[in-house]
């Protein structure tokens, strides 16, 4: 049964890229989780459409309220009160957190402007995505996607999958943050 079968439409190129990630993770013997913002999840689909993943993803948080970004994940208060929810070092802090929370050798998280208004003083578009890795190090990347709301969810989750895939191969990607 595919995704489109069961009503969760899902994108050919995430599908390739979410089964990349699922190799690279098996070939490391690596685990992964997932912290949501603006994707509401689709991440974590494209990852379960995938056959065997049950061996490399470890499950995930869909935080879309700006609450429970702290709450649930451990972002600080402080970090999100002074700069919003759209901003890489909240990134970081969820990536963190989803690993912690499900016991993970990465989390991938996702934060952003899908629209079809600003938020935070961001423009729509602006997403930022982080891989926390067992090396203690997480690495962010800022995306300005153009396009629809739908577009931008899309292409959040084929950019945060393509970190991911390349965080795991040990692939320079993005801003490393300790």
């Amino acid at each position: 049964m595919t995704g489109a079968q069961v009503g969760i439409p899902l994108g050919d190129a995430a599908l390739e890229a979410a089964e990349a990630v699922h190799r690279a993770l098996l070939d490391d013997g690596s685990t992964c989780a997932t912290a949501e913002s603006l994707t509401g999840g689709l991440i974590g689909a494209h990852l379960t459409a995938v056959p065997g993943s049950s061996a490399t993803y470890r499950g995930g948080a869909v935080t879309y309220a700006t609450d429970t970004k702290a709450s649930v994940l451990g972002v600080p208060q402080g970090l999100l009160d002074g700069h919003g929810a759209v901003h890489p070092d909240v990134a970081a802090h969820m990536a963190r957190g989803v690993r912690r929370l499900v016991g993970a050798d990465y989390g991938v998280a996702v934060t952003g402007v899908a629209g079809p208004e600003p938020q935070d003083g961001q423009p729509v578009g602006t997403v930022y995505a982080a891989v926390a890795g067992p090396d203690s190090h997480t690495r962010v990347v800022r995306f300005g996607f153009s396009g629809e709301r739908a577009g931008i969810r899309y292409d959040t989750v084929e950019g945060a999958l393509g970190l991911l895939r390349a965080a795991v191969r040990g692939e320079a990607a993005g801003d490393t943050r300790t």
